[in-house]
C-alpha cells in the first residue's frame, strides 16, 4: 500500500532537518539545538496525526518522509 504523504508533511520535515543541519554545524549549545528538537517534535506530532487520521503505519509513514524529503528538489543533504 502506498502511503500518502501531504506537501505539508514533506516541507515540516525539510524543515526539520534544515535546523538539525544548522544546530550540528558547529558546537554543541542548548540554544542552538532548541530549534531543531522543536522542528523535529512538530514533525513527530505531525506524523502521528497523518497516520491516525489516514490509517496508516506510523512508522511506515515516517519511513517514506524520510525518503521524500530527501528526494524532494532542493532537499539537504544527510
Amino acid at each position: 500500500m502506498a502511503i500518502e504523504l501531504a506537501d505539508e508533511l514533506i516541507q515540516l520535515r525539510r524543515a526539520a532537518d534544515q535546523a538539525r543541519a544548522r544546530a550540528t554545524a558547529g558546537p554543541y549549545s542548548a540554544e542552538a539545538w532548541r530549534p531543531w528538537l522543536e522542528a523535529a517534535a512538530v514533525v513527530h506530532d505531525a506524523i502521528t496525526n497523518h497516520a491516525k487520521a489516514t490509517g496508516q503505519n506510523r512508522y511506515e509513514v515516517e519511513k517514506d518522509l524520510v525518503t521524500a524529503a530527501k528526494t524532494a528538489e532542493g532537499a539537504p543533504e544527510g
